[in-house]
Order: structure tokens, then sequence, then C-alpha cells
């Protein structure tokens, strides 16, 4: 007696859709699982009180170690200035070391002018720490764990 090699062609179909039906559950759950992830991340609010005047608009930037005075931050807002002050919320911001930079950009060029290499806009950053020369990531820093932070930041 032979014994046919050949698989049955509704058992193959049946395998093919439980093995698709499988893997799009996995991708599901998996889509589920990092949306929820990103919901539980904290929020930044961040205040400025000092903008000399409401003429142009303040840059933040929310930055790591790596985005540090290289690039765009992790998360970017600009922001309209009422009564010379801004308030904005760097929402879904996953545990961390985090630096927050500002800037008053009068002209709304997007980027700080400079005249003789002294920057001609007003900036700030977290911490609001006292330097001379170009800021350091270290003076900045934060950490961001499990609980929604507030920076007043002085420019």
């Amino acid at each position: 007696m032979k014994t046919s090699t050949t698989p049955n062609p509704l058992k193959r179909n049946l395998l093919t859709t439980l093995v698709l039906f499988v893997f799009s559950l996995t991708l599901t759950v998996a889509q589920t699982e990092t949306e929820v992830a990103t919901e539980e991340g904290q929020t930044i609010t961040v205040t400025i009180n000092n903008v000399k005047n409401n003429t142009g608009q303040v840059m933040l930037a929310l930055h790591t170690k790596d985005t540090w005075m290289k690039s765009l931050g992790v998360q970017n807002i600009n922001t309209v200035i009422e009564n010379n002050s801004v308030s904005i919320t760097f929402k879904n911001v996953q545990p961390g070391t985090y630096s927050i930079m500002a800037l008053h950009d009068v002209n709304t060029n997007n980027r700080m002018d400079f005249e003789n290499g002294m920057p001609q806009e007003s900036y700030g950053m977290s911490n609001n720490p006292l330097s001379y020369g170009p800021p350091q990531f270290s003076e900045a820093k934060f950490e961001v764990t499990n609980e929604d932070l507030e920076f007043n930041i002085r420019f």
C-alpha cells in the first residue's frame, strides 16, 4: 500500500490561515503594548515668566545627552508669547535623563542669532544654571521617573 506524501490542500490552507492569524494577533498585542507604554509616559510642564516682550516665539526642546547641542530634541515645541510669559507641556516622556533648552526667537527664524559670537536672543535651560560659555548638559540634566515634573526656566 502506497501512502501519499502530498499534503492535503485543505489541511495546508487551514495551517496557513492559522499561522497568519497567530502572527497578526502577535502584531496587534505588540502594537497595543507600545501604545500603552506611550500613554504611560510622564508630563513635563515648563513655565517661563520673564520673556522680554511678546514679539516672536519661544522655542523649547527636550533633549537627551545624545541630542544636546547637536540637533533637534526628542520633543520640540514652538509657542506664542502672551503677557511676557509661556507655559508648555511635554507629554508621554519616558523614564530617563533629559534637559530642556528654551530660546526667545524674536525674529522667528527658528534659530539663535549671534553677533561676534555672543547670543543676541534670550535663552535658558532646566535647572537655570549660571554659566559663562556654552551650556553644559550636566548642569541642566534631570531624571524622569514615575512622576510628572514642573520647571520654571528663567531667561
